[in-house]
């Protein structure tokens, strides 16, 4: 197996892009990566996209992207793990690259969810439809669920659930590509509508459009090209039960420890070796559970970390510089894309205003539905 890096990188910025296609959206993203990484073509790639068929009614978009993007007959696929699709997309461009099989694969995501007619049944097809969504509930009940369980258990505090959302819109506020770019307070959160109790408006991700994507290539080509490489050290994924009901622990999302584990044993490192990390926070709850089962924090003890000011821009573990999915903004299918574009930014140096200091090694953690499927990977900069 060869070892491999990302030798480019790309992303729109995230929003409602009501005057950009889905077609649009991902050809930007994918020109700009290919631009990036100084590539005069590629050999196949992966489309990470959850539900384009029911947003935008169009399926088969492996095909028609390609065609878009001017560089048929090259294979082309698309990926769907939900929320975690693009990441997903990205481990099968690594594996193809790692294997010999091909020198330039690009790895993309891409979700115009805006277009949706109904984006919260849409959302709630990644969830088990027999017997969670025909019963009516949808995520964030489901992460109400957990956020409850926890806050039983362990006494995380609805402040500390709000500590998330404000530093990640504080990140936010410094990134050009996010979707919502204001500071907010924790008084903003907990005075914002309940949508399910204890997880207010401000706790929640947005709809969002946008794309990502990424050119992987063998390590020993990378030197030999424009772009500034960062090595892929480890790629890991795992999968849990996708109901909650069916789960001994409301509190543990397994799937997030059990790719960590296989991740760490495969880069030989262990958590306090990450230098920063980008994590799911679909919902805040969310976070502190990564937290949790990424090494970060004890088990119990992820909202006292965010509270604490440990995972903050300044902090000692940085998570989600990018503004995370809170305020840079959810496009289900590119989400895990766009994390690993802004690792790479960080690790390259080129992050500006919201750059970690002395960024070498980075993780990022992606995840769908409420934890059904997660995948972790790891970068290290050259």
């Amino acid at each position: 197996m060869r070892e491999v890096a990302i030798i480019g990188v790309g992303m729109t910025r995230f929003g409602e892009l009501w005057n950009q296609s889905l077609r649009d959206i991902f050809t930007e993203a994918a020109l700009k990566a290919i631009d990036d990484a100084g590539v005069d073509h590629i050999d196949s790639m992966y489309i990470g996209s959850m539900s384009p068929g029911l947003y935008v009614g169009q399926e088969h978009i492996g095909s028609m992207l390609a065609d878009y993007l001017g560089v048929t007959p090259v294979p082309a696929s698309r990926v769907e793990s939900a929320c975690a699709s693009g990441s997903v997309a990205l481990r099968q461009a690594i594996f193809e690259v790692a294997s010999g099989y091909s020198d330039i694969v690009l790895a993309g995501g891409v979700e115009k969810m805006n277009d949706g007619e109904d984006t919260t049944y849409i959302l709630a097809t990644a969830a088990d439809q027999e017997y969670e969504a025909y019963f009516g509930v949808t995520f964030p009940g489901l992460y109400a669920m957990i956020a409850r369980a926890h806050m039983h258990r362990y006494g995380t505090t609805g402040e500390q659930l709000a500590a998330v959302a404000v530093k990640n819109h504080a990140n936010g506020y410094r990134n050009p590509n996010a979707q919502f770019r204001m500071k907010i307070t924790k008084e903003t959160v907990l005075n914002s509508t309940m949508v399910a109790d204890p997880l207010h408006l401000f706790d929640c991700s947005p709809v969002t459009d946008g794309g990502a994507a990424a050119i992987v290539v063998p390590l020993e080509m990378a030197d030999k090209l424009k772009g500034q490489p960062v090595k892929i050290i480890a790629t890991a994924q795992a999968s849990d039960t996708i109901a909650l009901h069916s789960r001994s622990d409301l509190t543990t999302v397994s799937s997030i420890g059990k790719a960590a584990e296989k991740a760490y044993k495969m880069a030989g490192l262990t958590p306090d070796k990450i230098d920063l990390a980008e994590v799911h926070d679909c919902f805040t709850i969310a976070e502190i559970c990564a937290y949790e089962e990424l090494g970060f924090a004890e088990k119990g003890k992820g909202g006292a970390a965010a509270e604490s000011g440990l995972t903050a821009l300044d902090g000692k573990i940085p998570v989600n510089t990018s503004g995370g999915l809170k305020s840079k903004g959810h496009p289900v299918g590119a989400t895990g894309i766009a994390q690993i574009a802004e690792i790479v930014a960080q690790l390259r140096g080129e992050a500006g205003e919201r750059q970690v200091k002395n960024a070498r090694i980075g993780l990022t953690q992606n995840m769908g539905g409420s934890g059904g499927s997660c995948t972790v990977h790891i970068l290290e900069a050259m």
